[in-house]
């Protein structure tokens, strides 16, 4: 058990330390090809957050554990909303200003909605994830396209700001990027090793840890962007980072995933699906026409939450 415990606290350590890598050099990289930091902000360090679920959905499923790999998404999408935008607003409330962040808000709903269409057959199969591939790189270009036209100049500066200078040299660039992956795989591995010791030590599902344990854990690297943003005053950096990991969760973790391995949805009930769903309805109803999430909405989103994990835990 202490050993189990100890692999998860390792495995996670290991994720925060390598996608912080890999943003860290491919952001640099974009920038000396003259990317924005704009554009860079909402995808390249939205998806590097994610690259814990990633690997991690994508080492589960190779190893015969789909279940964790479909509930890690899943669950990292409602941790990202429901908790993650809870700590960030109850820190400082999230206005959204950039054109480009208020635009994405109804793309991840749709995206979400689309997962429980085509999981709906109780199954994502190869064709499931080679059309989620399509959409990743489609919602990719739109988002290099639309950041391109000037937002306000505050805008700009705020991702500026969030986004890790330019390093000296290419070769340190190549580092960050190649020791990023190492440490995400030797992540990934121990902490899904010490994740299914865990669930068979108290008898739960593996559905239930991918949910809950994994989700948590993944989701790390979003916890600590936005909540940092949002001590900043950086609203747009805080929200536009959780919203474009959830799009890249569904689209590209799973499109990848099932793309190498077809995932069948086991134990994933209409329940997880409806709280993944509802959780991105709830914002977007939270936000309304203001585009601002203030401290009442974040605490009923942290409540929420709190209920969604209870529900979960046997009895």
């Amino acid at each position: 058990m202490f050993l189990s415990l100890l692999s998860i606290v390792g495995g996670l350590v290991l994720l925060v330390f390598g996608a912080d890598g890999l943003v860290r050099g491919s952001s640099s990289v974009a920038l000396r090809m003259g990317v924005s930091a704009l554009a860079i902000g909402l995808t390249i360090v939205a998806f590097g957050t994610s690259s814990p679920e990633l690997v991690v959905s994508l080492n589960a499923s190779l190893n015969g554990h789909g279940a964790i790999s479909l509930g890690n998404v899943v669950g990292s999408n409602i941790c990202n909303i429901a908790l993650i935008l809870g700590v960030a607003s109850i820190i400082r409330p999230i206005e959204i200003r950039a054109v480009v962040v208020r635009r994405e808000v109804p793309i991840m709903l749709v995206v979400s909605a689309f997962l429980w269409i085509l999981i709906y057959d109780g199954e994502l199969s190869r064709t499931d994830g080679a059309i989620f591939t399509v959409g990743i790189v489609a919602y990719t270009l739109l988002t290099f396209y639309l950041s391109r036209k000037k937002d306000k100049r505050e805008i700009e500066e705020e991702f500026a700001d969030a986004v890790a200078p330019k390093s000296k040299s290419v070769w340190l660039d190549i580092i960050f990027i190649v020791g990023g992956f190492a440490f995400l795989i030797v992540g990934a591995n121990l902490f899904l090793d010490g994740a299914v010791a865990i669930a068979h030590y108290f008898g739960v599902s593996e559905i239930v840890i991918g949910l809950t344990i994994v989700a948590l854990g993944t989701s790390m690297p979003e916890l600590a962007t936005s909540a940092v943003a949002s001590f900043k005053n950086e609203s747009d950096v805080a929200i536009g980072n959780v919203i474009g990991s959830n799009v890249f969760n569904i689209l590209g973790v799973l499109g990848i995933t099932s793309l190498v391995k077809p995932m069948s949805a086991g134990d994933l009930s209409s329940l997880d699906l409806g709280v993944m769903l509802g959780s991105a309805f709830l914002l977007w109803l939270m936000l309304g026409r203001r585009f601002l999430l203030d401290r009442l909405e974040g605490a009923i989103l942290l409540v929420g939450y709190a209920i969604y994990i209870y529900m979960l835990v046997p009895k």
